[in-house]
């Protein structure tokens, strides 16, 4: 028996049951038949080494219901059919036996086909099982032209028919169903969208590639969806790079059977793109996305010519060897690991840092549309993978390659202008960005003038990262502009976030072009510990301060230590105070306080926030608030609270005159694992923020 997070038990066997939400019930009354509960991938793996998509076909075609019983039921034949069918490596030759002494069997494995030209016959290879040169029909690789170039998953019906020709192969192919979805109404997928809010249908596509949408903030979610990009959009260079364990790769191993993962130090010209001396075409060819795993290390060597001919096709789609100029609409992908800190990175080097020399080019760069901040993602985590309802992803992942004939990219203009001073290879990169986010978010095209503007914000950036990289690398290039006006006529300019973190390093000598964030709040170049590591006290004022998501840099002792020094009396106001982190926050706050305050004064805190709504949830708020007032003692303040049904604004107020209106209370942080060996818990700047405001009034004592 194992334990379940709310005390429960279930049989080691099988998942736990799962309390379906409001939109896990919608979901499933919207798409029936498409859409499976996420956690059931795991429960049904094993040590089978098949991509989700072909897991999650299985579980659509047997487990695809909210009905519990149905449900284990399906899990069962899932599980059965990957125990009879799925072959091991290490029981190929008991398969092998099975086969013989059936005379057929059903087995799933990865199938590639190559041209055998003495024989003039095409011959398949089952790796798995460990068989080879099994005769293929020319009709089935011309109905299934992937097989040629990689392999696909299938299941597949193999005969055994010894002839007693010792030079002859024994096995024969009966049939083979590649594991896809069959049909695909579009249309009807459109239409069911209006169904949902934008945030319920992000949430959706949040579960459906794995994850816990209430883990991530707005501006997570949408870097998370740019991975999908390459799968809607044709002809789509996308870079990520960023720290180990943060899943960079997974989308493109796991979720399409119309992308392909490949080592990048593995790829050839031949391999890639076409092969001289058979003719044959290469990936780009056949794949929706090709991506390269791997791909930074400044150590790696990359064939000149290979980088030649990827550049001209990531401009134009095209690419020649010899005298046929050939074209194709594969994506292309680079992901790879940093080894160092972004502020490390801008301080000596730049964000392309990590690439081999022969791609750390500015001619290849600037084909890259999108650079998503690898560094924004957390470390997977256990609690991080959806139990929630999302799609099949191959019945997601045949969606996305239908709508790659859908161009988007002019939907912004009714209501935005893009700068002029915007080049075409700029605008290029945002409008296909934007383009894909549409029809992820909006696949009906239809939004809002707010809801364009904040995927339009995103695409902007993605493609300005890149250029101020480039910038740095090549001095002859010039600086742009980024931004847009709205209907208003009003200039509306975006920044990266890791400017708004380290306006310093970023622009280095470009004083004039820092953000207007980082003239209200210097960031340091290395995160302050406490408030007494600041180099300078800047002078107190009355203004206002954005904090976007994801930011680091943030700390209550940097932005309320100054204005809370000489204080006697404080009344803190913030109606959530208690869950656990939120008691946590309250408590640095206190700590904060004790920091600025001499320790021959006494200083009295004051919390007012409304009880918690159940029984036991109220008593272990009471227990936490008695803890936090004891605690408060040790560093010398006073501390009381009192509770209020109606509160609702969020400040801290000081008997100096000074307000601080708080836009979401002290919870600003985005989640963690509470790690004690995990400098977060300690240290406040290394925390990843939620959106919010804070601003500054002075109310001189009366």
């Amino acid at each position: 028996m194992n334990e379940t997070t709310d005390g429960t038990t279930r049989q080691a066997h099988g998942p736990a049951p799962v309390t379906a939400t409001p939109l896990d019930r919608k979901i499933d009354a919207t798409f029936p038949g498409v859409v499976v509960r996420k956690d059931l991938v795991k429960a049904v793996k094993g040590n089978a080494i098949v991509p989700t998509y072909v897991l999650e076909y299985l579980l659509g075609q047997y487990a695809a219901t909210s009905d519990e019983a149905s449900m284990r039921a399906g899990i069962e034949t899932v599980r059965s059919v990957l125990h009879n069918h799925y072959v091991h490596r290490g029981d190929s030759r008991l398969v092998q036996s099975k086969i013989r002494e059936k005379g057929r069997y059903r087995v799933i494995d990865k199938v590639s086909v190559a041209l055998n030209e003495k024989s003039d016959i095409y011959e398949a290879q089952f790796p798995n099982l460990g068989i080879a040169h099994v005769e293929v029909a020319p009709e089935t690789v011309r109905k299934h032209e992937k097989l040629l170039t990689g392999g696909v998953w299938c299941i597949c019906e193999i005969v055994y028919a010894h002839s007693g020709d010792g030079q002859d192969v024994p096995w024969r192919l009966h049939s083979l169903k590649p594991i896809q979805l069959s049909h695909l109404d579009l249309d009807d997928f459109k239409a069911k969208r209006s169904r949902f809010t934008t945030e319920e249908w992000v949430d959706l596509l949040i579960q459906s590639i794995g994850f816990n949408p209430d883990l991530f903030g707005t501006r997570a979610k949408l870097l998370h969806l740019i991975r999908l990009i390459p799968f809607v959009e044709r002809n789509y260079n996308l870079v990520e790079l960023g720290p180990k364990g943060t899943g960079k790769s997974h989308i493109y191993s796991e979720f399409s059977p119309h992308g392909m993962l490949i080592s990048g130090g593995e790829v050839t010209v031949a391999k890639l793109f076409v092969n001289n001396s058979t003719g044959r075409i290469g990936l780009v060819g056949y794949w929706d996305c090709v991506a390269f795993d791997e791909f930074a290390g400044k150590k790696k060597r990359a064939d000149r010519g290979l980088v030649d001919i990827m550049k001209n096709y990531m401009a134009n789609k095209s690419f020649s060897r010899g005298i046929e100029t050939l074209g194709a609409e594969a994506s292309m992908v680079f992901v790879g690991n940093t080894a160092h800190t972004v502020p490390f990175m801008l301080k000596n080097s730049d964000l392309f840092d990590e690439l081999p020399e022969q791609y750390h080019d500015p001619a290849f760069l600037d084909r890259i549309h999108f650079y998503i901040p690898g560094w924004e993602f957390e470390q997977i985590r256990g609690e991080m993978f959806s139990g929630g309802y999302g799609f099949v992803v191959d019945y997601l992942a045949e969606v996305l390659k239908s709508m790659r004939d859908i161009d988007y990219s002019d939907r912004y203009q009714s209501s935005f202008e893009l700068s002029d001073s915007i080049s075409t290879r700029d605008r290029d990169g945002i409008h296909k960005t934007f383009s894909g986010l549409m029809k992820l978010v909006h696949p009906d095209g239809e939004a809002t003038p707010e809801e364009i503007e904040a995927l339009l914000r995103v695409a902007i950036e993605g493609r300005k990262r890149v250029k101020d990289q480039l910038i740095r690398i090549d001095t002859t290039m010039t600086p742009v502009k980024f931004g847009y006006e709205g209907a208003d006529r009003e200039w509306r300019s975006v920044f990266t976030l890791e400017e708004i973190e380290y306006p310093d390093l970023y622009h280095r000598d470009e004083q004039e072009n820092k953000p207007p964030e980082a003239a209200q709040e210097s960031t340091q170049h290395r995160m302050p510990a406490d408030a007494a590591g600041a180099p300078a006290k800047p002078e107190l004022k009355e203004h206002h301060v954005n904090l976007r998501e994801g930011q680091r840099g943030f700390s209550f002792d940097r932005y309320f230590g100054r204005y809370l020094r000489g204080a006697t009396e404080i009344t803190v106001k913030d109606p959530f105070i208690r869950l656990s982190h939120q008691m946590r926050n309250f408590m640095e706050l206190i700590e904060t306080i004790a920091k600025v305050t001499d320790n021959t004064a006494e200083v009295k805190v004051h919390l007012v926030t409304r009880p918690d709504e159940t029984v036991e949830a109220a008593r272990k708020q009471l227990d936490s608030l008695n803890t936090v007032r004891t605690s408060a003692l040790i560093a010398g303040i006073d501390f009381d609270y009192e509770f209020s049904e109606t509160l609702h604004d969020r400040s801290i107020q000081a008997d100096t005159g000074w307000l601080i209106i708080l836009g979401r209370g002290l919870d600003v942080f985005q989640p963690f694992d509470p790690n004690w060996l995990d400098p977060r818990l300690r240290q406040q700047p290394y925390r990843q923020l939620r959106e919010f405001e804070i601003t500054y009034v002075h109310q001189p004592p009366s």
